[in-house]
């Protein structure tokens, strides 16, 4: 058997399809539902043995792993957590599981999904999640002691801005101020919803 058959396609698709269908039945009408925005599979990508994206729904935006090699996927009991690391560090993500697509994993980053007035800020802002996770600047602080600060210049500003990357840009969408780990840690992190429940 080729490589090839065994990798699972880019399940974008599949998962729109069911996350669709819960919208439908289940969440029409909720008020933690945003009615702006609609279910999108956002920068789904193979990472390792997975499929690594962000879903995107009226009531939640989830890091989500699913299995790309099925030898490489350990499978877990729904609820229990698989600790992944990132160049910004260690993230926890929970097991969930639906018939129609089968076992998953999800890291929240936002539930619910109310402070945003579009579908196209929260897909830019999904986008911005999963490229955090691969920029090392997001990791926690180390114990080295803190650099003494120096008096900023307007080049030193210029240059900030430049090198912010996609926190800085996240800023922007949102028009609220942003620490560098805000997005993946702290402020937006809880527990996510998943089909079926």
């Amino acid at each position: 058997m080729t490589e090839s058959a065994i990798l699972r396609p880019d399940p974008s698709a599949r998962l729109e399809e069911a996350f669709r269908t819960v919208h439908a039945e289940k969440m029409l009408g909720l008020a933690f539902v945003n009615p702006a925005l609609r279910v999108e599979a956002v920068a789904f990508e193979p990472w390792k043995g997975y499929w690594l994206g962000v879903m995107l729904t009226p009531w939640s935006m989830n890091l989500m792993l699913t299995p790309r090699d099925p030898p490489a996927w350990r499978p877990l009991n729904v609820g229990e957590k698989r600790r992944y690391t990132f160049p910004a560090g260690e993230f926890d993500f929970i097991s969930a599981f639906a018939e129609v697509i089968g076992e998953y994993l999800i890291c929240s980053l936002f539930s619910p999904v109310l402070e945003f007035v579009d579908h196209a800020s929260a897909c830019e802002t999904a986008r911005l999640a999963r490229a955090a996770l691969f920029d090392a600047r997001h990791a926690e602080p180390t114990d080295r002691p803190a650099a003494r600060p120096q008096p900023a210049t307007q080049n030193d500003e210029r240059a900030t801005e430049a090198a912010a990357g996609p926190i800085a840009r996240l800023e922007a969408t949102l028009h609220a101020p942003f620490s560098r780990r805000d997005l993946l840690r702290g402020r937006f992190i809880g527990e996510g919803d998943e089909p079926g429940r």
